[in-house]
């Protein structure tokens, strides 16, 4: 992945006392990324947290190989995203997830996106695990789950939350 950073200590760390046991992701920021406004376009906090997903989905089982491997993959079927501030060319990005819930076939993982050690957006994305030649749903394997449920976190207050007149 371009962009991707490997020191750590380029990001401050957010202040939070419930840290993921997935391993934060930091990424740098393109410039063609940024919008008219100056600020990073919506259309790239969506392809960060997509790779923040395929980060997870390494840290409990699913590393780029696994698809070779197995036939199967995880699919996002939703995701709700949180725009809270802006993040500004030459910011780095340092996005944790956590796993707040799986089952037999699928996956609830919570991102939180922060530049200077600020939180800048979420996003809580569904992901279901496919058998790809099948088209169809099916149960991840044993380590798999074993994997995502021994990262199970509390559900944040703000997941869940949905848009009411």
């Amino acid at each position: 992945m371009t962009g991707v950073l490997s020191d750590a200590s380029e990001v401050p760390p957010l202040h939070r006392s419930d840290v993921s046991e997935v391993p934060p992701l930091y990424r740098s920021l393109e410039d063609e990324w940024i919008d008219a406004n100056g600020h990073l376009s919506e259309a790239y906090y969506v392809l960060v947290f997509g790779e923040a997903t395929e980060h997870a989905m390494a840290h409990v089982g699913m590393a780029p190989d696994y698809r070779t491997e197995t036939g199967c993959s995880l699919f996002t079927v939703e995701a709700h995203l949180r725009y809270l501030d802006q993040v500004l060319p030459g910011e780095r990005l340092e996005v944790r997830t956590t796993v707040i819930g799986v089952d037999a076939k699928r996956l609830l993982l919570w991102h939180e996106m922060a530049a200077g050690g600020r939180l800048r957006a979420t996003a809580e994305v569904l992901g279901v695990h496919v058998d790809i030649p099948g088209g169809t749903s099916c149960p991840f394997p044993d380590g798999v789950r074993a994997a995502a449920e021994a990262r199970l976190r509390p559900v944040p207050q703000a997941a869940g939350r949905v848009w009411r007149r």
